[in-house]
């Protein structure tokens, strides 16, 4: 599940709520359970502390989960989010291996929140230092005239493999 950073004790609860609904005890007899609920601060776009996500939006997610093509663009978790200074949003790609290689097929779900216009690269060259920058976001829609934006953030990636696992991380 991916959600914004005050709403995963929220997520986080309706997940487990949802699998002791669905599905039987662990073969110790117990609903154990540990979700991953990933972030991502959203508070320029979104008014992070209204609570407007419920138990019922992510139960609604998970009953509404379905094999194939995932929404993207500015959908769930990546409605509120900005990149290089841009609307973002969530994104995937995919790609199958030759049989050669083994056949394996490895996806990438991206939700991207990060950096301001001057670290925006497009395969490998700076072309958001030519892109001249607004300079200011209005954002009436939080009660605030004016605000330099200056966000660095992050994002959110999961990588899926059907290939086996190597043991070692990166992380950064």
């Amino acid at each position: 599940m991916i959600t914004n950073t005050h709403s995963v004790g929220v997520v986080r609860d309706a997940v487990i709520q949802w699998r002791v609904s669905h599905a039987a005890a662990d073969a110790t007899g117990f609903y154990w359970s540990l979700p991953v609920v990933a972030e991502t601060w959203d508070g320029w776009l979104n008014d992070i502390n209204g609570f407007h996500v419920k138990p019922e939006h992510a139960v609604h997610a998970l009953d509404s989960a379905h094999a194939g093509a995932v929404e993207e663009g500015s959908v769930g978790g990546g409605t509120g989010m900005i990149c290089n200074g841009y609307k973002g949003g969530i994104g995937s790609s995919s790609r199958r291996l030759d049989a050669k290689e083994g056949g394996y097929t490895v996806g990438v779900l991206v939700q991207c929140n990060y950096g301001t216009r001057d670290n925006l690269r497009i395969a490998g060259i700076p072309v958001g230092r030519e892109i001249p920058a607004p300079g200011t976001v209005h954002l009436h829609a939080l009660g605030t005239h004016r605000a330099r934006f200056h966000h660095r953030g992050g994002g959110d990636r999961c990588t899926a493999a059907g290939a086996p696992a190597e043991t070692s991380c990166a992380t950064g």
